[in-house]
């Protein structure tokens, strides 16, 4: 309760204080939430007392009411460990373990431990990504690297293989070699089953001897396939959890298969974690021009008046790999192109692109808002897909392979490796605008990319200088996601000279000539955002309900009608059918203009 130092006044939420002049909002001490204050008079500084602790800069508000600044929580709920199916709350002194950790970090560490340390996307990902933070002076002063996984080998192996795909950018290249050593320093392995509860308390021993008595943190990155995330979290969860600090843990994709499969994966996790310390993370998330889609829209006056279906005519989201599934063939065909690329990371990239204006940049404040437009969605219906399958191609004296030519893939698969899709959104801002999304491999390209296309200019003084053909009148938004980043808009301009001759000109932000700095890797973004807390970049366990309902039926359906995808070449632009797609929307694929 609050005790009072001069001139008190109670208010009914039970706050009580003195007063001097200005405000904020009410804060509800007997249920320990805020009020929401809809009209603020009076304002005038007080001074509180609650539970002990002072508050100097506290308000009183014109109705005696009493407002202070919410103070943020820097506890988060620490790793369950079950016992006979029951959940135990920490008792009250391992939260204030908690908090003394969080507010002296002197005193603390950070133990991050790779899980699947031998595989691809550890050595090629997430290491350089972890080096190119600790350069970048963005780890904390006391953090250890373990990797965990299958084979067998020593401290310095690893730092031998990892020292291999370590780099330091073009821009910092001061004392490179150095800086290598010191973080291969920090970096030590245990190998180990991921089912092995005794192979993690082995792996628990080690990281308490590095952590040396300080309070710890701990971070796992599950760099391993789907099938084994719960043995290894059970095993984390029981054997090798902090016991003062936070535990985290970073999940990759895929998320399951469909809706029932994604929702059975979250029960299992939520055996043994909290929904605040799953990080599932989906790595275009963490790409700088999708992080800028906010910035843009919401910090740009000349943009957001125009983010609607008055001025918008369609929005496209397409993804393009010059190459096919080549050494990666049998996952792949497990899942294919919907599920790999447009499920995710189109998805993802289209609700940021949709979402309304957050209340805040606070994390719960944009996950809401983007799942409130995933709900908006209607279901991918089959007659708005195409799929289509690459066959082999000879260009020059060159040989490119099929799918199916692949070893690991079946003779008979009709797992699509292109896929195009028209969504809609049904609320008031999106109505009736086509969302197209493209994903394909081994397609005349490598790309990724968002189009804004915007509506005709009605009575257009200037038609007759275009034709007919009012598409070369558009304009055109563009936001390259990769490669060579870059913002440009199409505009109408006139040609220098005497006569009246239009042309189509481009604003164009490329970021390698504005911007000396290298481009930070999408795993140092949403890495250092894991270990500092920060989820805004990561995955829901309500978006990825909302985003699976989107796609489960129609996915359903291919497979049980054994759709027969459309065939292309190796190194063509893709299957025909994309753009009777688009033309059934009166709308052209801008990447093909």
């Amino acid at each position: 309760m609050a005790t009072l130092y001069s001139s008190p006044s109670t208010h009914s939420s039970g706050a009580v204080a003195s007063y001097s002049n200005t405000s904020i909002g009410l804060y509800n001490y007997h249920h320990n939430k805020q009020i929401a204050v809809s009209s603020i008079l009076s304002r005038k500084f007080c001074s509180l007392q609650i539970n002990q602790k002072p508050f100097w800069n506290a308000v009183r508000m014109q109705d005696g009411a009493v407002a202070i600044p919410p103070s943020k929580i820097e506890n988060e709920t620490p790793l369950k460990k079950l016992k006979n199916g029951i959940s135990p709350v920490a008792p009250p002194k391992e939260q204030k373990d908690t908090i003394d950790f969080d507010s002296n970090k002197a005193k603390s560490t950070v133990s991050i431990t790779v899980v699947g340390a031998s595989g691809d996307l550890a050595k090629k990902k997430i290491f350089p990504a972890l080096f190119a933070l600790y350069y970048e002076g963005c780890l904390p002063e006391h953090f250890t690297i373990f990797g965990y996984a299958r084979s067998k080998m020593t401290d310095a192996e690893l730092r031998n293989m990892v020292s291999k795909t370590l780099t330091c950018r073009i821009d910092k290249r001061e004392n490179c070699g150095e800086k290598m050593e010191q973080f291969l320093e920090r970096c030590f392995y245990h190998s180990g089953q991921y089912d092995s509860q005794e192979n993690f308390a082995e792996l628990d021993k080690k990281l308490k001897e590095h952590e040396a008595g300080r309070f710890s943190n701990r971070l796992f990155y599950l760099s391993i396939p789907p099938n084994i995330f719960i043995n290894a979290v059970r095993c984390a969860s029981l054997s090798a959890s902090s016991a003062h600090g936070w535990t985290r843990v970073i999940v990759e994709k895929p998320f399951g298969r469909d809706s029932e499969s994604s929702a059975a994966l979250t029960r299992s996790l939520k055996q043994y974690l909290n929904e605040d310390q799953i990080f599932r993370i989906d790595h275009y998330l963490g790409k700088e021009l999708v992080e800028n889609l906010s910035v843009l829209r919401f910090s740009n006056l000349i943009f957001e008046p125009l983010w609607s279906r008055q001025y918008i005519r369609n929005v496209q989201f397409i993804f393009s790999e010059d190459f096919g599934t080549e050494g990666r063939g049998g996952y792949f065909d497990h899942y294919g192109i919907i599920r790999d690329i447009m499920q995710n990371h189109l998805l993802q990239i289209l609700a940021l692109f949709a979402m309304e204006t957050p209340v805040s940049l606070d994390a719960e404040d944009i996950r809401n808002e983007k799942v409130k437009v995933l709900r908006s969605m209607r279901p991918l219906q089959l007659d708005d897909v195409i799929i289509g399958q690459y066959k082999s191609h000879t260009k020059g004296d060159v040989a490119y392979p099929g799918y199916t030519d692949d070893k690991t893939v079946p003779k008979d698969s009709l797992t699509p490796t292109f896929a195009a899709a028209a969504l809609f959104i049904d609320n008031a801002r999106w109505d009736g605008v086509p969302f197209l999304m493209k994903a394909g491999k081994a397609l005349h390209t490598r790309s990724a990319e968002i189009r804004v296309q915007f509506r005709h200019v009605p009575g257009n003084l200037y038609n007759k200088n275009f034709g007919s053909d009012l598409d070369q009148a558009t304009n055109e938004l563009v936001i390259r996601v990769q490669p060579n980043e870059a913002i440009y808009l199409k505009i109408n301009n006139k040609v220098p000279g005497l006569g009246m001759r239009l042309d189509r000109s481009n604003l164009n932000l490329l970021y390698s000539a504005r911007y000396s700095k290298e481009i930070p890797d999408a795993y140092e973004r949403l890495l250092l955002d894991a270990i500092e807390g920060e989820r805004r970049l990561f995955i829901r366990s309500d978006e990825l309900d909302a985003a699976w309902s989107l796609f489960t039926p129609v996915l359903k359906e291919l497979e049980d009608k054994k759709i027969v995808p459309e065939y292309y070449p190796y190194g063509s632009r893709g299957p025909i059918g994309a753009h009777y797609l688009a033309a059934r929307y009166k709308v052209r694929w801008g990447d093909l203009v």
